[in-house]
């Protein structure tokens, strides 16, 4: 009887053992294909969120200087019209 719990304990080891290698190999292949897309999106000049929120409000602030020259333009026409 304590053979076969020897053979059953060594058996539980091994696929422990087997199991913690292919968690390890999981993690490492995550982390390889993280780095790779990393690289890749780096080589893409995409631009970051900041940075496109920064453009964005540099946008708006120009439509909004154009509407108010806009508008003043007007008004000196209006005057020059009458």
């Amino acid at each position: 009887m304590q053979t076969r719990n020897k053979i059953l304990d060594d058996i539980s080891q091994l696929m422990t053992n087997a199991m913690g290698v292919a968690q390890g190999a999981r993690e490492e292949a995550e982390t390889a294909m993280k780095s790779m897309i990393d690289r890749w999106l780096a080589d893409r000049d995409f631009v970051t969120r900041e940075e496109f929120d920064a453009v964005r409000a540099m946008a708006q602030k120009a439509r909004e200087e154009n509407a108010a020259l806009e508008a003043r333009i007007a008004a000196l026409e209006a005057k020059l019209g009458d």
